[in-house]
């Protein structure tokens, strides 16, 4: 199994050799380009006069000069390809070096109300988000958010062979990931599917064969014109009544320009985009279910698109002076352009949201396969349907490094509920957050931080990060009232591993334990599995009362007036506490 950073680091090395020879290449070709206009403009100097030797020198010239301009932008794209991914590249290195923290931080996903997220940092500065978000397009960054919000336990062997599957396809996914990146698109596709679905025609069919027709007698016109048969008036004539049917239909035609004006960088990058997965040979289910989709219609995904981006194109040249005045005199461009995006829309509006989700899908994938590939020691959960819910070996955060993580083995059987307590700074919030993020990881089919993890596939819910909220003007404790009140509404129907840090923390000592200890008993009752970490001992009681209960405890020991953390989960209760050694040790008291 190959190293990532290994692979990352020559793959980079390869990729620049590329690009200095691909620079090289240009700056020849740019060289050469003047060179031939400077010999074109010589000769046809040299042979000026001479009939018809210099338009034969000028045709052949210009046909040189276009040939070799086609080239350049061809060279330039692939220049820009392959700066992509070295860029690319270098962040995977980066990023594996813990240096993530400039990436995009998936903030606008935060949401204090949803089952888990805002308790376990899966989004904002320093999140899981953060460190394993690779997506290009804005559709994509919204599907793999809602990956890992949606709580969904189905499938989830289909979602890891579909992972596999990509991760060895590295090559494939930094090109698919290259080519997003070369266009910059603002919007995500649902503006534009809405628009799309809803647009209602506007210019009336026979228009397009007007068009046609009408562009047929001006070439025809021109003909006769130049060679005298009729008047030059009637050239002019009819280069006003061009305008003036143009202009008819301004209003309409700017209205739809508008439109399609936002949406044509989108077009530019999706159609790429899909040719690259319509060529791509995929086995596993999922991903040749999706590839299905846009092979749907009776030509490639990638091909329609592509027209449409023409079409948008050519709708755009309307800003060309030379298009805006002779364009729309002889060929009533803008009603040509027009007709045509509406009969697109007309053919393809039914299907166009699904091509969207598609590319959206792949670009979510390729970010989850990518933290497969640069993790190959973390494993596959081994999905059961035993009453233990997670038999984990040597779990840990995927975040922490390797050289300073403490891993801890976790066993907990479907309907057990662990107390576990614990010194101030001993690790309990970051052992309820490894658990937690761990079955986020199972659900979505990636691989976990273990070396073992049989589980029982189960939906989360948290309570770990309450605050007050002054705009509704809500008190911290009422606020966890509200958090606790939705927990218990939520398991009234399904199964939930619950995870709780310290709840009732906005009352006085006495009402805690009691409040806590009859709310950790209702959870228990209703034969709910998971974990809460308290420092109230008192807690602990309800392993006497219950056979489901269990206690663990992290630990903290004095040793030499230094406080000492060995971040393992033990059986049993804490006997040490550190509040008033800190308040000592930092002179607060």
């Amino acid at each position: 199994m190959e190293n990532p950073i290994n692979f990352y680091t020559s793959t980079k090395a390869d990729l620049e050799k590329e690009a200095a020879i691909l620079k090289r290449t240009s700056v020849n070709l740019s060289i050469f380009r003047f060179t031939v206009f400077l010999g074109v403009c010589f000769l046809i100097y040299t042979t000026f006069g001479e009939y018809p030797t210099v338009f034969i020198i000028a045709s052949l010239g210009l046909l040189l000069f276009g040939f070799l301009v086609s080239k350049h932008i061809n060279l330039k794209r692939k220049r820009n390809i392959v700066n992509e991914k070295v860029q690319i590249n270098k962040t995977e290195i980066g990023v594996l070096n813990r240096d993530f923290h400039h990436l995009e931080t998936g903030e606008e996903f935060i949401n204090p109300a949803h089952f888990y997220s805002n308790d376990i940092d899966l989004f904002g500065k320093g999140s899981f988000f953060q460190y394993m978000n690779r997506t290009k397009t804005n559709d994509g960054k919204e599907v793999l958010a809602n990956l890992l919000i949606e709580n969904k336990i189905t499938t989830i062997l289909e979602k890891q062979n579909a992972l596999k599957e990509l991760s060895k396809k590295v090559l494939w996914r930094q090109h698919f990931g290259a080519l997003a990146s070369l266009v910059s698109v603002k919007n995500t596709s649902k503006s534009i599917v809405d628009w799309v679905s809803n647009y209602a025609s506007v210019f009336p069919k026979y228009l397009a064969k007007i068009q046609i027709g009408f562009s047929v007698l001006s070439l025809v016109l021109i003909v006769l014109v130049s060679f005298g048969i009729v008047p030059f008036s009637y050239l002019i004539i009819w280069f006003f009544f061009g305008l003036f049917i143009t202009g008819r239909f301004l209003k309409k035609t700017n209205n739809l320009y508008a439109e399609t004006d936002k949406v044509r960088e989108t077009f530019k990058q999706y159609h790429v985009l899909l040719d690259e997965i319509e060529n791509e040979s995929f086995t596993s289910e999922i991903l040749t279910k999706k590839q299905e989709i846009i092979k749907s219609e009776n030509k490639k995904a990638s091909l329609i698109f592509k027209e449409f981006s023409k079409v948008l194109d050519g709708f755009d040249q309307r800003n060309n002076l030379v298009i805006a005045v002779f364009g729309n005199a002889f060929l009533l461009w803008d009603i040509k352009s027009a007709c045509k995006v509406e009969k697109w829309i007309s053919s393809y509006k039914h299907t166009v949201d699904k091509w969207f989700e598609v590319v959206a899908f792949f670009d979510a994938e390729n970010s989850l396969a990518n933290f497969h590939f640069n993790h190959p020691k973390f494993i596959f959960p081994e999905i059961t349907s035993e009453k233990e819910v997670i038999e984990g070996t040597n779990l840990g955060h995927p975040l922490l490094k390797t050289d300073k993580r403490i891993d801890n083995d976790f066993n907990i059987k479907k309907e057990e509920f662990f107390i576990v307590t614990g010194a101030n700074m001993a690790g309990k919030s970051t052992f309820l957050r490894t658990i937690s993020l761990s079955i986020v990881m199972a659900n979505c089919g990636l691989p976990v931080c273990a070396t073992s993890f049989k589980y029982s596939p189960i939906k989360l819910i948290t309570s770990m990060r309450t605050t007050d909220s002054l705009t509704e003007d809500e008190s911290y404790f009422y606020s966890e009232l509200k958090r606790l009140k939705f927990i218990v509404d939520e398991i009234k129907d399904e199964d939930y591993f619950i995870i709780l840090d310290e709840i009732l923390k906005g009352t006085n000592s006495k009402d805690k334990a009691i409040g806590s200890k009859k709310f950790v008993e209702k959870l228990t009752k209703s034969k709910s599995t998971g974990i809460i970490a308290t420092h109230d001992v008192s807690l602990c009681e309800l392993e006497n009362e219950f056979p489901t209960v269990k206690n663990y405890y992290f630990d903290a020991e004095i040793i030499a007036n230094e406080l000492h953390f060995d971040y393992t989960l033990k059986n049993g209760i804490c006997k040490n506490m550190n509040a008033s050694f800190l308040l000592h040790k930092m002179e607060i008291i």
